[in-house]
């Protein structure tokens, strides 16, 4: 394929408030507000874009799997377990709704934080090694 794909610019995440949410992903994030009206709200969070759209009463970016489990649709990554424990506890003293740290299987391990609006995120230990690279180059 010449015209591959290269990144994934932008995720729109629904919220019932976008005023409300972007302060909440600003103050416990820090995600940096670019843009909002009453519709959405642009940030930039973890080198990308993110849309929080107001949507529905209790729509979420969550999906459920064939064994019923609710899942996230998206993964940050840090550095190492020292960070991932880090955030782990500050995002638990900010009062946010945090799962326990898990051994899937793996390489690293992970934890999954919940949104006011409901929506789940994962978190990973480890880096992909192409953003690792890109990242010491600059």
């Amino acid at each position: 394929m010449k015209n591959k794909l290269m990144r994934v610019g932008t995720t729109y995440i629904p919220v019932s408030d976008v005023e409300k949410a972007a302060s909440w992903y600003s103050a416990n994030l820090e995600a940096v507000l670019n843009y909002k009206d009453g519709e959405k709200a642009i940030l930039e969070l973890a080198n990308h874009s993110l849309f929080l759209v107001k949507a529905k009463e209790g729509e979420t970016a969550n999906f459920q799997d064939h064994n019923g489990r609710i899942r996230f649709s998206m993964t940050f990554e840090v550095e190492g377990m020292d960070a991932l424990n880090s955030l782990h506890s500050e995002l638990n003293r900010k009062g946010i709704m945090v799962g326990d740290i898990e051994n899937r299987g793996h390489a690293g391990r992970n934890f999954v934080f919940t949104d006011p609006d409901g929506n789940r995120f994962d978190v990973w230990s480890e880096l992909s090694p192409f953003f690792k690279e890109m990242m010491i180059k600059k």
